[in-house]
């Protein structure tokens, strides 16, 4: 399993069968300042893993054995913290469809440019990196009363801005990515606010997707199923015909965090 090491740098991990595309991968990254572990299928992944958590992976979704996005799937279900970029085969729209579907952050067809994919595995820490910086900053509050709430209520449902966390009734943790996390916080910043994808993904995405992209309706899809009474008939993320989605809080008095 080589690495290359850049101590107190990210770490990734590139997980692909082909040794040429690793070992080139490994040794890029390692230029711009990344520590770099690799592994040749989902086995020596997993005990990669289990050794030392990477801040992201690179999966390549077909592989010998178990494939990439069943890897990716106890990965997002294990880890949900970890940044996930996938590499498909380009045309392979099915494998990337369904790769969002499980919660990746990003996806790359091959053949690819290593400065293209080096772009979005930072956009990708960025936002991680980004959003654990928001969590770190002062609140003010003006009196010794409580401070400003940090969460956002969606239906019985509560998101927590500084924990990054999706908290059901209950105060159990229900299971979001980072992407689904970035898309609910925007909604959070502009409730009643019809958003179209541009917006969405300029300011949840922080990157230039097509903007016939699918993976915004797949993600608002997830969101729906996790926050919605009834995810067919939604009623705090509401499509907006021609444009795009709204948030709807039930309460009308909700005020932005």
């Amino acid at each position: 399993m080589p690495g290359t090491e850049s101590p107190g740098q990210p770490t990734l991990l590139v997980v692909d069968d082909e040794p040429e595309l690793r070992s080139l991968l490994a040794e890029y990254f390692g230029r711009h300042g990344f520590t770099v572990h690799s592994a040749p299928d989902a086995a020596v992944a997993r005990q990669a893993i289990a050794a030392e958590l990477p801040a992201l992976a690179i999966l390549d979704i077909n592989m010998p054995g178990e494939n990439g996005l069943s890897l990716a799937r106890w990965l997002r279900d294990a880890h949900p913290g970890v940044g996930l970029v996938m590499l498909t085969t380009a045309g392979e729209s099915v494998d990337r469809i369904v790769g969002l579907e499980l919660g990746a952050d990003d996806y790359l067809p091959k053949p690819f440019d290593l400065r293209e994919l080096l772009a979005r595995v930072r956009s990708v820490l960025r936002r991680m990196q980004s959003a654990a910086g928001l969590a770190l900053a002062p609140t003010p509050a003006p009196a010794p009363a409580a401070p400003p709430s940090r969460r956002v209520a969606f239906g019985s449902c509560q998101l927590d801005l500084d924990e990054r966390r999706l908290l059901a009734a209950d105060n159990t943790d229900i299971e979001i990515s980072a992407a689904e996390f970035d898309l609910l916080a925007l909604f959070a910043r502009n409730p009643n606010r019809p958003l179209n994808r541009d917006q969405i993904m300029e300011q949840a995405h922080h990157r230039g997707w097509d903007v016939f992209d699918r993976s915004i309706d797949l993600r608002v899809m997830r969101l729906r199923r996790k926050i919605e009474r009834n995810p067919d008939k939604p009623e705090l993320i509401k499509t907006v015909r021609n444009v795009g989605y709204v948030f709807v809080p039930a309460d009308p008095g909700s005020r932005r965090p």
